[in-house]
């Protein structure tokens, strides 16, 4: 005879069945995420015999952002942007994609000939053992997310003159002929956005964040500033604007996304942008951005 069906587990972060040290896999209540994310403060962790053996209990409270030992979107939809502040202001019309994010990127291409970049790239891979992206450009590392996030491979963005990092793609087609991701990108910042020392981290910010905004994300749309608030990031002035957006546009999965931009003065002539966001799709993930803002090394 056979026994009662168990009830399948509620939905939660659960240890990564596929078995990857430290890590834990989001499960929906019908099936699992293809992403995972590191073990740590802010993460529940939760136990189901129904979905995998339990794991030795040190492997999810070990630290899986370890310091750097050395130095190491949003979206590649298409859209029109919108606008582009210059110093002397000029409105340009041009198409952008946005996505993903590489250690090296190529050289910078004039804002106002930047390519469309393909939705499918070919998918780069970060080295085995991978703990930080290190953006030596911008000067900056932070933690690598683990499996499922791919290195960044749609070259730079208007807001970055290089650009670097992690995304993961969350919607294969869009109504642009596009696809939409969630990112945690990198780069120096580009010109055109008021930077003239530490005193403009917020107005400057500010104007990447209207940029943005109004270039990388389905419109009409709304924004609730969450957080506007200097910050420091190993000893260097620093700046985080964080914000919610909400649509309701035809076509897409997300209805919404949590996105940050921290602008952190490096001690170089241009400063660093860390530019986080996650679709409301993936909503489980938010709390990623602290997590990622607390790790944030200057090199």
């Amino acid at each position: 005879m056979t026994g009662p069906s168990q009830p399948a587990p509620a939905p939660g972060w659960y240890p990564d069945p596929d078995g990857s040290p430290g890590f834990v896999r989001w499960w929906d209540g019908s099936g699992w995420s293809d992403v995972t994310t590191p073990a740590g403060p802010g993460v529940d962790v939760q136990w189901s015999p129904v979905l995998a053996p339990p794991r030795s209990p040190e492997l999810l409270t070990s630290d899986p952002w370890p310091e750097p030992v050395g130095p190491r979107r949003r979206s590649p939809w298409v859209v029109p942007l919108l606008a582009l502040v210059v110093i002397g202001s000029v409105v340009v019309g041009l198409l952008v994609s946005r996505g993903g994010s590489r250690p090296t990127a190529a050289e910078p291409s004039p804002a106002s000939s930047l390519p469309a970049f393909p939705s499918s790239p070919a998918l780069p891979s970060f080295p085995p053992g991978t703990v930080r992206i290190v953006d030596a450009a911008a000067g900056i590392s932070y933690p690598y997310l683990g499996e499922g996030w791919k290195e960044w491979a749609f070259g730079p963005q208007v807001e970055t003159t290089q650009t670097a990092g992690e995304y993961f793609t969350t919607q294969e087609h869009t109504p642009d002929q596009g696809s939409f991701i969630a990112q945690v990108t990198s780069g120096p910042l580009s010109e055109g956005y008021g930077w003239s020392g530490k005193a403009s981290l917020q107005s400057t910010v500010t104007s990447v964040a209207d940029l943005v905004r109004l270039a990388y994300y389905p419109s009409p749309n709304e924004r609730r500033v969450m957080r506007d608030e200097a910050s420091t990031v190993d000893g260097h002035a620093a700046h985080l604007y964080e914000f919610q957006l909400s649509w309701h546009v035809a076509g897409y999965d997300s209805t919404g996304e949590r996105a940050a931009l921290l602008l952190i003065d490096v001690g170089r002539p241009t400063p660093a942008l860390l530019y986080v966001s996650i679709p409301n799709t993936h909503a489980e993930l938010y709390g990623i951005i602290d997590r990622l803002i607390r790790s944030v090394h200057v090199i």
